[in-house]
């Protein structure tokens, strides 16, 4: 029987009218919009539907609305069968939902909590990342180890053979990115994002975080979850709640999550949610795998038990 994974996209998938079709052809849907919108004290369908894009990037906007958009699609894809989950980032709020770790209120309290702290630390302490592509891990780290000296770049991102994202203060990742370009990268690009995700200068966010993690009434999973932190699957409570609040300051390895599903004979990888992001990243990492995502209600039908 094959195995099913089902994954979570993270920063990045958010686009502007982003559930609006399951919006309009479910009332649970309807229902977890309008309980979402009273959790968050805004107008979330409204942002998603219409925009403005500016707003929607907003990184205190876009983790609740890309995790809103996960919880839909999961919700009403119940009952089909699916043996482990991860997320990328914020997805693995997402993935602990689907894995019964998470209630949707609290996980979307959480979820709404981490993107205003990670806005917040990102003007405290204002940072960049950057994208390298075609470039080996030992290299990008080399990079980044060298322009580290006055400030803060490490990989942020591991997330497929050959594409590794870094993050830290701006003007050493800029160095970074000069240094990968001389060590051979095809691609390094600047991106837009509102601070230094995954690494030190998002301390500032780690203890409050970490008090409503702890606060939080998180179970057990019902199936593992790969964390972001280790790429190993967790299940007790306790684990989980480490494994989040280390994933703020810390690398998503996400293409190691990837080998460790498919070494344990996953086969099957399911996104869940706006994007193809992560379909690409797993294509990239697990050749002869089945990747498919369920983005738009049209594309629930594919996906059978």
């Amino acid at each position: 029987m094959e195995k099913t994974a089902y994954i979570f996209p993270g920063q990045g998938s958010q686009y502007v009218g982003m559930a609006k079709d399951w919006y309009q052809s479910s009332p649970d849907a309807r229902s977890m919009f309008g309980r979402a919108s009273e959790i968050l004290g805004l107008d979330i369908a409204k942002i998603c539907f219409e925009g403005p894009e500016d707003e929607l990037r907003q990184t205190s906007v876009t983790q609740p609305a890309i995790f809103l958009h996960s919880a839909v699609v999961f919700t009403l894809l119940e009952g089909k069968k699916f043996d482990a989950a991860a997320g990328h980032s914020l997805g693995e709020y997402s993935a602990l939902y689907a894995a019964g770790a998470l209630d949707f209120e609290h996980a979307l309290m959480l979820v709404g909590l981490r993107g205003k702290l990670m806005q917040n630390a990102g003007n405290v302490r204002p940072g960049t990342m950057a994208a390298v592509v075609g470039l080996d891990e030992s290299k990008v780290e080399e990079a980044c180890r060298q322009a580290s000296v006055s400030g803060v770049v490490q990989p942020a991102n591991y997330n497929s053979p050959g594409q590794i994202v870094i993050s830290g203060d701006v003007e050493n990742v800029r160095k970074a990115m000069e240094l990968a370009k001389g060590l051979g990268a095809k691609i390094v690009k600047e991106l837009v994002v509102s601070g230094a995700f995954h690494s030190p200068l998002m301390e500032a966010a780690k203890e409050e975080l970490k008090k409503a993690i702890d606060a939080a009434p998180i179970k057990d999973a019902a199936v593992p979850v790969y964390a972001n932190v280790t790429a190993k699957p967790v299940r007790t409570a306790d684990e989980i709640k480490k494994a989040l609040i280390l994933q703020l300051t810390s690398p998503v390895r996400w293409q190691e999550t990837a080998v460790n599903m498919s070494a344990d004979g996953i086969s099957r990888y399911v996104e869940v949610g706006p994007g193809k992001v992560l379909q690409g990243l797993v294509k990239r990492t697990i050749s002869g795998s089945t990747v498919i995502g369920v983005d738009k209600t049209s594309e629930a039908s594919q996906l059978t038990i």
